[in-house]
């Protein structure tokens, strides 16, 4: 994900925007922020990286963490509307980030109307993906207003480590681990061989995964939509609110689930705005993150992968339509090579950032439509004495056409939609088509 940045249209940066019911108190802001940075190290991390290119990108503490440049406080002009806040977060999410720090901001936006506020995270997707921020935030938020008695944590350890000393300490080992690897090949083609002179099943596993990694890797399954192919560094945020219960009851009418639900609403809505513009569709390229995510797996972290399936935007219907969208879900979940990344990634970190780069947009430039859905926080939570009234995902969108992210938070579906300014000039005209599309499962209830 990062080192594909070096074309900044595969930027990987998202922003959390939560609504807060009072202004936080700064300074058990500031001492929350110090210890969840003591806490999760990740956060007082940057990312070296070896000159030469022929080492994997290394996390180190950064020595030089300065938390004033990554918690601000800002006040917008009165009166303060939701637009202004969306504005800056639009704002934030464009910006690349500092690679001399580590990948995070929050913002603090004061001065909303009746006292309230919002708190503005930004995160590179490098970090963690959706359910592991859900994971972050169920332990840097508080249940209860009240300050608590949070036990004293120790700084972490700063490492000095450039990126020559990467590249240095890689190629003094770089003989002994070429042998270990030759080794370690060797060994695994002998036991594969085993393997399947003893059970012949095994060949036939073997068979389907390459024929499903095939799929994977292949052409997109459905052909990029005309009207959205254009792309360019813009952004345009956008939410969307809607009872989770509705959602829901309006999926299983059709027997499908909340995802289902979600996921033929945001069809039915593409379906609107083609139809907007005089065109009739039969199919886009929809892109869906599915957790692999484990109990035991570590905090954080990216633990997802990545499907794509041709998302019917014909048909009408909307119980054919979730039916049909269900069905085209499990069986992208069911591939063999799902996981396939899991593998590839050690090596693709190994390679130049320019192949990096140009297969990463060869895959995600096709991406018409990428959706994810986030179980969110079911608890109250607090920042700094403040409530969380809401939370909006705006997710990493690095190459789709638009991005919209689904994050249940206490009985609402708390929708957040990254728009690209070129593929979507007319953002406003989508999102209305959007909300139409998912209004409509609701109805089926």
């Amino acid at each position: 994900m990062l080192r594909s940045e070096v074309n900044p249209l595969l930027r990987s940066t998202g922003v959390l925007l939560e609504l807060l019911d009072t202004t936080p108190d700064r300074e058990r802001l500031i001492a929350a922020h110090e210890w969840g940075t003591r806490l999760l190290s990740r956060l007082r991390q940057r990312v070296v990286e070896d000159p030469l290119g022929i080492a994997s990108p290394r996390w180190v503490v950064d020595r030089d963490f300065d938390l004033a440049y990554h918690l601000r406080f800002v006040r917008l002009p009165d009166p303060c509307s939701m637009q202004q806040v969306l504005d800056l977060a639009q704002a934030l999410a464009m910006a690349p980030f500092d690679r001399a720090r580590p990948l995070w901001e929050a913002v603090v936006v004061e001065g909303l109307e009746g006292g309230k506020a919002a708190y503005l995270l930004k995160l590179h997707h490098s970090i963690t993906d959706g359910q592991g921020t859900v994971q972050m935030l169920d332990i840097l938020h508080s249940d209860r207003p009240e300050p608590g008695r949070a036990e004293e944590l120790p700084l972490p350890e700063p490492e000095r480590l450039s990126g020559t000393d990467l590249a240095l300490q890689t190629l003094r080992r770089l003989p002994r681990v070429t042998l270990r690897a030759a080794l370690h090949a060797g060994e695994w083609v002998a036991t594969t061989a085993e393997r399947v002179a003893a059970d012949p099943e095994k060949l036939r596993e073997g068979v389907d995964y390459a024929l499903s990694l095939s799929r994977m890797l292949g052409p997109a399954p459905a052909s990029s939509s005309i009207l959205l192919e254009q792309r360019n560094l813009g952004r345009r945020l956008g939410i969307i609110e809607l009872p989770l219960d509705e959602l829901r009851a309006g999926a299983k009418t059709a027997g499908g689930t909340l995802n289902d639900g979600f996921l033929a609403g945001l069809t039915g809505g593409m379906r609107r705005y083609h139809a907007h513009h005089g065109l009739d569709i039969e199919e886009l390229t929809l892109a869906l993150p599915i957790s692999v995510r484990k109990s035991d797996d570590p905090l954080g972290s990216n633990r997802f992968a990545g499907a794509r399936i041709a998302a019917p935007v014909s048909v009408h219907d909307p119980q054919d339509r979730i039916r049909l969208i269900g069905a085209r879900t499990r069986s992208a979940r069911d591939e063999p090579a799902l996981d396939f990344m899991s593998a590839l990634a050690p090596a693709l970190s190994r390679l130049p950032a320019v192949a990096v780069a140009a297969m990463t947009e060869r895959v995600t430039r096709s991406i018409d439509l990428q959706a994810s859905n986030v179980r969110g926080l079911e608890r109250p939570a607090y920042l700094a004495g403040a409530r969380v009234s809401r939370t909006f995902p705006f997710g990493a969108a690095p190459g789709p056409a638009v991005m919209v992210t689904l994050l249940s938070f206490q009985g609402t579906c708390c929708i957040g939609v990254t728009i690209n300014a070129a593929a979507v000039p007319d953002h406003e005209v989508l999102l209305r088509c959007l909300e139409e599309g998912l209004t409509e499962i609701t109805e089926l209830a």
